[in-house]
């Protein structure tokens, strides 16, 4: 019997968020989901949270999530910015906690930590271990895609993982 774990992996924004799901049983990962939410630049706000909500909810339902790993808020020089990414992770954290959904934050450096095995690891070098650690030859080629994943297997990584899922025989 091995322990599996379905993880849902989001690198909030609102114009863009990154959207993964991964399935990690025992140590091995198997890629379910991957793809993109995008919001029109030039529509209300609060449509854009709007689309952000139904979109994370049909995905949630469709692929049926344990966990939720996303990215901490960086804050940049930007406050505007940063406040309204602010308030999609929160229409993201809510859609996920309302299916009954344990929610874990990592930083970038933990996520590079968690991937790559080192805080500081480029963009190239956290690409680079996902297609090792999925066996893949390709991932996608938008960077919020990609960064969703690694923010999955970062969560897989971490002790937290251990403590959800169920058991499976295989």
């Amino acid at each position: 019997m091995e322990n599996i774990v379905r993880i849902l992996g989001i690198d909030p924004g609102y114009g863009i968020v990154g959207i993964s799901v991964i399935e990690y049983i025992g140590n091995k990962f198997k890629l379910i989901y991957a793809d993109a939410i995008k919001t029109q630049p030039h529509s209300e706000f609060n449509e854009r949270l709007v689309k952000i909500d139904g979109d994370i909810n049909e995905i949630i339902e469709k692929y049926q999530p344990e966990v939720l790993s996303i990215e901490d808020l960086f804050f940049n020089t930007n406050t505007k910015t940063a406040i309204k990414v602010a308030q999609a992770r929160g229409v993201l954290i809510l859609a996920a906690k309302k299916r009954g959904m344990e929610v874990y934050e990592y930083t970038p450096l933990q996520i590079k930590q968690g991937v790559a095995g080192y805080g500081k690891a480029t963009k190239t070098q956290v690409k680079n271990m996902l297609k090792v650690i999925l066996n893949v030859e390709k991932l996608p080629s938008l960077d919020d895609i990609t960064d969703s994943i690694a923010i999955a297997v970062c969560h897989a990584h971490s002790n937290k993982s251990k403590k959800i899922g169920r058991a499976v025989q295989q």
